[in-house]
């Protein structure tokens, strides 16, 4: 498998309810014009050019989905191919924000929104359980207060429309 050098990032995702693997897979091609291939199984000489891998798993909470992609595009952006997911799935996803905060992610809605907000995070052995999702906004102590909050291109209280993939 030849993985090109614009294609090194991970994706990492997690989704609000029901979705199968084969489906996350077969909507991120399409969003993305690449294969999109489960991890393991196959050995990588037999994977095409360009393929990105993905790996899924349930666990807990109220983002209980988990998804990450290997060797995933820079371009387009990681929040607009989520955007596009979320549209076309109908389900909210949320991703890590560019902060250092670990309780702070972008909740990316199916009308392509992308907010910043807070969850409570609880390491599990099938992942980190997601709950207490809560807007971030300097109505709240810890966001006004906070180094993390307001240094990220995603402001407290920012709504932002995103145009998808």
């Amino acid at each position: 498998m030849a993985i090109a050098p614009f294609c090194t990032t991970l994706w990492n995702w997690s989704v609000d309810g029901p979705l199968a693997p084969g489906q996350i897979r077969a909507t991120l091609a399409a969003i993305i014009g690449r294969p999109v291939v489960t991890l393991g199984g196959v050995p990588a000489e037999r994977f095409p050019d360009g393929v990105v891998l993905c790996d899924v798993w349930h666990g807990t909470g109220d983002f209980p989905v988990n998804i990450d992609c290997y060797a995933a595009p820079v371009d387009p952006p990681e929040h607009r191919v989520l955007a596009a997911f979320a549209r076309r799935t109908g389900r909210r996803c949320v991703l890590a924000d560019d902060t250092l905060d670990a309780t702070r992610h972008l909740l990316v809605s199916p009308d392509g929104t992308v907010r910043p907000v807070h969850l409570d995070i609880e390491p599990t052995s099938v992942g980190d359980r997601c709950t207490n999702l809560r807007l971030c906004s300097l109505t709240d102590p810890g966001c006004r207060a906070g180094l993390f909050c307001g240094g990220s291109r995603w402001g407290p209280d920012s709504v932002a429309p995103t145009l998808a993939a």
